[in-house]
């Protein structure tokens, strides 16, 4: 069990060239000889069979005759269009950007400080911002993980009794986008950094969801819309130190009216000796942002410090957790 632990990044590392590659999009539906999907990736037919098999012994693919592949039920989760993909993960975490930073784990730990600093000399976002190839990797990933994720948010939690939401650093809008389908009455407001926001279209294809959403760019830090029902903070507070997450929260509390709602969307950290989901993110955020996962009680702790009052968590699947505040 530990050599398969110590050589868990060949795996990664294989299944991210297979994503980027878009080999699952290629599968989808039906096997096919791994000479023929050389042809479509531009990749050498030797190398790519040698990959694929390697991939098929993990069970991302299956084998068959005639050097032909099919997907299996966990390599159908890298199509672009599956029900909980993590096609857009696996293409991001093996950058060489995000690889090399994990590179320096040895660095955070000894110092505390983020690798990926130490590795680039400069933050993740201000990397993303002057590496406009980078920043699109990552929202892919976040976009990804919002749609894995969303059906579990949505049951978990009554948003029906909003009328306007404002999405707190909702990149590409897609958790947005969601609850307006499913709720017309709905209004949306969708706040992120000034590249961020450029780089959308829409933040739907459906223009009865498109023209029921704004996008404002702006800085959380400074400022974020007014007259929101409900604020969420999706996969935004993790990345964050505690003053940080602090200041943030001020700022949506400033925005706030009475009856307003904040919803923080994260993962529990959870008790010692479980959620190794939870425990490995908190070491990733150690690494890319200076970040951590937190448990429920940490949050609430964020909502009191910025004058907001903790109110309820709702579980939703993947260790996520609908944290809800108001204003104290």
């Amino acid at each position: 069990m530990l050599r398969r632990l110590v050589n868990g990044y060949q795996v990664s590392q294989a299944i991210h060239v297979a994503a980027t590659l878009g080999i699952a999009d290629l599968l989808a539906g039906r096997a096919r000889q791994s000479g023929d999907l050389a042809a479509e990736t531009q990749t050498d037919p030797r190398a790519l069979y040698r990959l694929l098999r390697a991939l098929a012994a993990v069970g991302v693919l299956e084998e068959r005759d005639g050097r032909r592949f099919a997907l299996t039920a966990v390599g159908d989760c890298l199509r672009s269009d599956a029900a909980e993909p993590v096609g857009g993960w696996a293409a991001f975490v093996g950058r060489r950007s995000h690889w090399h930073a994990w590179g320096e784990l040895q660095h955070s730990v000894q110092t505390g400080e983020e690798a990926f600093r130490y590795a680039h000399g400069m933050d993740a976002w201000e990397y993303r911002a002057q590496h406009p190839e980078e920043a699109a990797a990552f929202e892919g990933a976040m976009t990804d993980l919002t749609r894995r994720s969303q059906r579990s948010i949505m049951d978990a939690y009554d948003f029906a009794r909003f009328t306007t939401v404002v999405d707190v650093g909702g990149g590409r809008g897609a958790l947005l986008a969601i609850l307006l389908a499913a709720h017309p009455h709905m209004r949306g407001v969708l706040f992120d950094l000034p590249h961020v926001i450029a780089s959308l279209d829409a933040v739907s294809p459906d223009p009865g969801v498109a023209d029921r959403c704004r996008t404002m760019a702006g800085s959380f830090f400074e400022g974020v819309p007014a007259g929101g029902g409900a604020y969420v903070l999706r996969a935004v507070l993790h990345d964050l130190d505690d003053a940080q997450a602090v200041a943030i929260l001020r700022t949506c509390r400033a925005a706030m009216g009475d009856d307003a709602k904040l919803l923080i969307i994260e993962r529990d950290l959870g008790p010692p000796n479980e959620l190794p989901g939870a425990k490995f993110s908190d070491v990733n955020m150690l690494i890319g942002q200076g970040g951590q996962e937190r448990t429920i009680d940490e949050y609430a702790e964020l909502m009191h410090r910025a004058g907001l009052r903790f109110i309820a968590s709702t579980p939703g699947a993947f260790d996520l957790h609908i944290i809800e505040g108001e204003p104290a």
